[in-house]
Parts: structure tokens; C-alpha cells; sequence
């Protein structure tokens, strides 16, 4: 193959996602009153002019408690949507209805809940996907949302997608239904 073919090297160690980015103030921690206050006026002034407000909603013909849900925004929990029963499914049928979601009491992972780790990762990506806006309370910072365990190298590229979504040029994009 070397002797008929160009080789190209793309494993680069930058990460172009990280660079010169502009952070919107959408990554809320440590989880205190003030993280809380945040994400209730987020939703608050994104749904506005709301003509109802669901605390259940129908995913892939499940119940699935949320704190709150009106006009394409979402407001549930960490454990509403990463520590019960969910599919890589149920996470593109809400990346598809909702065009913004305020995950609250994001926890930080590691080994022993490396299945919500993996939920969480496959929301993350599907939301990225579709440009779904994604606003986060967490325990503690985004690097340290995981720690020890197998899934550090999906976690390294999660994080990378998450610094990408809180940009002004992420949020600028349109929500792909």
C-alpha cells in the first residue's frame, strides 16, 4: 500500500472543536441554589409565551417524568433521562421534538454508573446531531464529570462536544427536527 499510495496522518492532537471557541454561560456548577436559579430562568424566558406545561411527555410510546416540558423545551433530570431505562431511540425522538433541553443535577460518573455514563454519552450525541441547545447543571466541572473507568476515551470526545455546543457559533445553528 505504501509504495502506491499517499499516506495522510489526521490523527492531529489538537482538537479544533476547543479552539477559539466563545462560551455561552449554558455549563452551570457546583449543583447550588444559583445552578438551580439559572436553569429555571433559562426556561422561564425560552418559553414564554407557553400555551401549556406537560410533567410527563410520550417518548417511543413511554411515560417519561420530566420537570417541566413546553413549546420544544425540555426541562428534566440527569436520573429522569440517564439513570432509568432508555435507548439510543428514545434520545433521537427527543433530540427531534425538542430544540432545547435543561439537564439539571447532572452527576459526576464513574465506574459504578458507567450505564448512565453511556446514556448520557448517547444523549449528548444525538442532541449535537440535531443542534439540540443543551443547558447543564452538574455536580462539578465538565472535566471531572468522569472519572476512572472504561469509558475515559468516549468521555474525552463527549466533553470535547459539549465545550463545542456552548459556543455562540453551536447555539447559532438550526435546530434539525
Amino acid at each position: 500500500i505504501l509504495a502506491r499510495c499517499h499516506v495522510l496522518t489526521v490523527d492531529s492532537r489538537v482538537d479544533y472543536r476547543m479552539r477559539t471557541l466563545e462560551q455561552a454561560e449554558i455549563y452551570h456548577y457546583p449543583l447550588d441554589e444559583p445552578a438551580s436559579i439559572n436553569l429555571n430562568t433559562y426556561y422561564q424566558q425560552l418559553t414564554a409565551e407557553r400555551k401549556s406545561v406537560a410533567h410527563k411527555i410520550d417518548i417511543n410510546h413511554r411515560q417519561i417524568n420530566v420537570i417541566e416540558a413546553s413549546d420544544g423545551v425540555l426541562h428534566a433530570s440527569f436520573e429522569q433521562l440517564c439513570q432509568t431505562a432508555r435507548s439510543q431511540n428514545d434520545y433521537i425522538e427527543l433530540s427531534r421534538i425538542y430544540h432545547t433541553v435543561l439537564l439539571a443535577d447532572v452527576r459526576q460518573m464513574n465506574r459504578k454508573i458507567d450505564d448512565a455514563a453511556r446514556r448520557f454519552i448517547a444523549l449528548v450525541d444525538e442532541f449535537y446531531e440535531r443542534n439540540v441547545k443543551l443547558i447543564i447543571s452538574a455536580e462539578v466541572e465538565m472535566d471531572a464529570l468522569y472519572t476512572e473507568g472504561q469509558l475515559e476515551f468516549e468521555f474525552k470526545r463527549c466533553v470535547s462536544r459539549l465545550t463545542e455546543m456552548q459556543s455562540h457559533e453551536y447555539l447559532a445553528r438550526e435546530h434539525l427536527a
